[in-house]
């Protein structure tokens, strides 16, 4: 199989990683998502993730709570997830570096995009951390802005769900899947695939966005080779 792509980011939800314990790590599921992301780096793709917090964190549990030591807790929240993830990569023999975007010294790299650049062209997973290192921007967000500065051919969005519908599957049994869809449309439509800022971000940067089911085995590496499963989002 032929990867279509050099460099990819891969954004990974919180809730993927929970697996069916829809909260916390389940052991089984992050070492089922390192195996899939083994078989594109072997193929010689240069692989960065962002990882979601929502197994942990899913925001203000309360109007008392201030919403930036919220999002600073969901920052935390997948610090942990990146070092999970790290861990599952280097019991399969895949060198992982994690960098945060918040200094932790002691457990990960502090962010630096050279860095980031230098450990990829070397050919280590990159995991980042802490999101955008601000409150009040998501880890979709994220996932765009270090897209940008890796300069990432396009966003591989591994979610619960296999594609961008145009109502919760989860609900609505008549949820319609697209095949493809165009920046416009998600954010004229006001899809749920990404908060507008980070699809915004990709627009003005040429970056496009593949959705797809992280839980079907073989997915990452159907999505390298440019095989059409899930959404495709382009310009």
């Amino acid at each position: 199989m032929k990867p279509i792509y050099k460099r990819v980011l891969l954004k990974i939800s919180g809730e993927a990683l929970a697996g069916s314990d829809k909260f916390g790590i389940n052991e089984e599921m992050t070492r089922k998502v390192a195996q899939e992301i083994k078989q594109i780096h072997e193929l010689g793709v240069e692989v960065a993730i962002v990882v979601g917090g929502g197994n942990f964190w899913r925001g203000r549990t309360s109007k008392d709570m201030d919403r930036a030591t919220a999002d600073y807790m969901g920052m935390l929240a997948t610090v942990m997830n990146t070092l999970a993830l790290q861990d599952a990569f280097l019991a399969i023999g895949v060198s992982a570096k994690v960098q945060t975007a918040i200094e932790m010294r002691e457990i990960a790299e502090p962010y630096a995009r050279r860095k980031a650049l230098s450990h990829l062209e070397h050919g280590d997973v990159v995991i980042f951390g802490a999101g955008t290192g601000n409150p009040f921007f998501s880890t979709d967000t994220a996932a765009a802005l270090r897209a940008a500065e890796i300069d990432a051919e396009v966003i591989l969005l591994a979610k619960n769900v296999d594609g961008v519908y145009d109502s919760d599957p989860a609900t609505n049994p008549d949820a319609m899947r697209f095949d493809e869809l165009s920046f416009m449309e998600v954010i004229e439509k006001d899809l749920k695939v990404m908060d507008l800022t980070a699809a915004t971000l990709c627009k003005d940067n040429h970056i496009g966005i593949h959705v797809f089911a992280i839980a079907e085995d073989g997915n990452v590496l159907r999505a390298i080779a440019g095989e059409k499963i899930g959404t495709i989002i382009h310009e």
